[in-house]
C-alpha cells in the first residue's frame, strides 16, 4: 500500500513545477491530487462488491496492475488532461488495492484488527507526508514526470504479496449477485460532480459546463435516493447505510481526510514562499510532521480498547480543526509544519479507528460491501479537501480558504459528539 500513499504526498510538492512545465495555472494542478482521490474512493465500493465474486488476492492483483498502468500514463502525459487521465486510472487501481488489503485486515479478531489497522495507518500517513520529501528530491533530480510515475514501483512488489496470498483468502462475505451498474453509475456521477463544482472557478470551467455538471449532480443525487429505495440490495444496500453509526462514521472520516489533504495540498507551496527554497527543502521540512503519524497510530491503537470510538473520533476531528487553523492564521514554515503535523495525527488516527468499524456495524454477509462504502465516504474527503481549497483560493485569500476548510472537520467534531458513532 505504501507506493499509492506516496502518490498522494509526492505530487503535492511537485505541483508548482508541474504547473510551470505544462503551462497551466497552479489552481488547475489540484486536479492531479483530486483525480487520484476521486477514483480511488469510487473504486472502493466497486471492489467491495466484487469481493463476493473474486478473492481479495485477485482484486489486489487487478488493482496493482491498474495502479501501475495509470502512473506510467501520468508520468508520460504531454498535457494536463492526459496527466489527469493517468491519475484517474491509477487512483482506481489504488482504491481496489486498499479494499483488498483492508478485507484481509478486517477479517482478523478485534484486537489484532485494531493493531493491524494502526500499523497501516501509521505507515500510510508517513508515506503520504514523507512523500513530500521524496517528491522534492525526485523533482529536483529527475523532474516532475518521474514523481507521477513513482507508484509504478508497486508492480514489482506483487511477488511479495503472492508469497502471502493465503492472507487474502475469502473474507466470508455474502457472494455477490447481479452487479448494480445503475447504482454504481449514479454514485460515481454524484461524487465526480461534487469534486468538479468545488474547483470549477480555479480550473476556469465555462459557466455552461458548470451548469451541466451541477444538473448532473442533482439528477445523480435524486437517482441514488430512488435507487436505494427501489433496490434495497443494490450497489448501495439500504440495510448497510441505515445501520446505526454507519453514516456518521463515514462523514466524520471524510471531514478529517478533507482537512488533512487540503493542508497537504497547500503546505509545500506555503513553505516555499516563506523560505524561498525549492521542492526539496519544503519536503525535508515536512518530515517531522510525517513522523507524528507513527505516534498517532500507536496511541490510537492503545486508546481504542479503553475509550469509546466516538470520543476518539471527536479528539481526532478537533486535532484536525486546530491544525488547519494554525496553517491558516500563522505565517512561516514552523506553523505550517506544526499545523500539518496535527492534521497528520487526525488522518492516521481516523483511518485506524473508523475503517475498522465496518465489520462491527453490519451483519457478516455485508462486511465487504460495508467496508467498500465506508472507505469510499472517508477517502472521498481526500478529494474534496484539495478541490475546496483550490476553488476557494481562486476567489478569496489562502488563509480564508483554509479557515473555510476547517469547517469540515469541525462538522465532524460536532457529529462525533452528537451522533456518537461506533459499536
Amino acid at each position: 500500500m505504501l507506493p499509492q500513499y506516496v502518490a498522494l504526498g509526492a505530487p503535492s510538492v511537485a505541483l508548482p513545477a508541474i504547473g510551470r512545465g505544462l503551462a497551466v495555472p497552479f489552481g488547475a494542478t489540484a486536479w492531479i491530487l483530486a483525480a487520484w482521490s476521486l477514483t480511488s474512493a469510487l473504486a472502493m465500493p466497486v471492489a467491495g462488491r466484487l469481493m463476493g465474486r473474486w478473492s481479495p488476492f485477485r482484486v489486489l492483483v487487478a488493482g496493482v496492475v491498474t495502479l501501475a498502468a495509470g502512473s506510467a500514463l501520468a508520468g508520460a502525459g504531454p498535457t494536463l488532461p492526459v496527466v489527469i487521465a493517468g491519475r484517474l486510472l491509477g487512483g482506481a487501481g489504488a482504491g481496489a488495492t486498499v479494499i483488498a488489503v483492508f478485507a484481509a485486515v478486517t477479517a482478523l479478531p478485534g484486537r489484532e484488527r485494531i493493531r493491524a489497522l494502526g500499523i497501516i495507518a501509521a505507515a500510510s500517513a508517513t508515506a503520504s507526508a514523507c512523500g513530500t520529501l521524496l517528491g522534492g528530491a525526485v523533482t529536483a533530480w529527475l523532474g516532475w514526470r518521474a514523481v507521477l510515475a513513482i507508484p509504478f514501483v508497486a508492480l514489482p512488489l506483487l511477488p511479495a504479496a503472492w508469497a502471502s496470498r493465503r492472507s487474502f483468502a475469502r473474507t466470508g462475505g455474502e457472494p455477490a449477485g447481479r452487479f448494480d451498474v445503475a447504482g454504481a453509475a449514479v454514485l460515481s456521477v454524484l461524487a465526480g460532480a461534487v469534486i468538479t463544482l468545488l474547483q470549477a472557478h480555479s480550473v476556469g470551467l465555462p459557466a455552461p459546463v458548470t451548469l451541466v455538471v451541477a444538473a448532473a449532480g442533482v439528477l445523480a443525487a435524486v437517482g441514488l435516493w430512488w435507487r436505494v429505495r427501489r433496490t434495497p440490495d443494490g450497489f448501495v444496500p439500504r440495510r448497510v447505510i441505515t445501520a446505526r453509526g454507519f453514516l456518521p462514521a463515514g462523514v466524520i472520516g471524510g471531514t478529517v481526510f478533507a482537512g488533512y489533504y487540503g493542508v497537504l495540498f497547500l503546505a509545500p507551496s506555503l513553505i516555499e514562499q516563506a523560505t524561498g527554497g525549492g521542492a526539496l527543502e519544503a519536503g525535508a521540512l515536512l518530515v517531522p510532521a510525517a513522523a507524528c503519524s507513527v505516534l498517532a497510530g500507536r496511541l490510537v491503537g492503545t486508546l481504542t480498547g479503553r475509550l469509546p470510538g466516538w470520543r476518539i473520533s471527536a479528539g481526532l476531528a478537533a486535532l484536525t480543526v486546530v491544525g488547519v487553523l494554525v496553517v491558516a492564521v500563522f505565517t512561516g514554515p514552523v506553523p505550517v509544519v506544526a499545523g500539518t503535523a496535527l492534521t497528520v495525527c487526525g488522518f492516521a488516527g481516523a483511518q485506524a479507528v473508523l475503517v475498522g468499524l465496518a465489520p462491527e456495524l453490519v451483519d457478516a454477509r455485508d462486511r465487504d460491501t460495508a467496508q467498500g462504502l465506508l472507505t469510499f465516504m472517508i477517502f472521498l474527503g481526500g478529494g474534496i479537501g484539495p478541490a475546496a481549497v483550490a476553488g476557494l483560493s481562486g476567489v478569496v485569500p489562502v488563509p480564508v480558504a483554509l479557515a473555510a476548510l476547517a469547517a469540515l472537520p469541525l462538522a465532524g467534531l460536532v457529529l462525533s459528539l452528537t451522533r456518537r458513532p461506533g459499536a
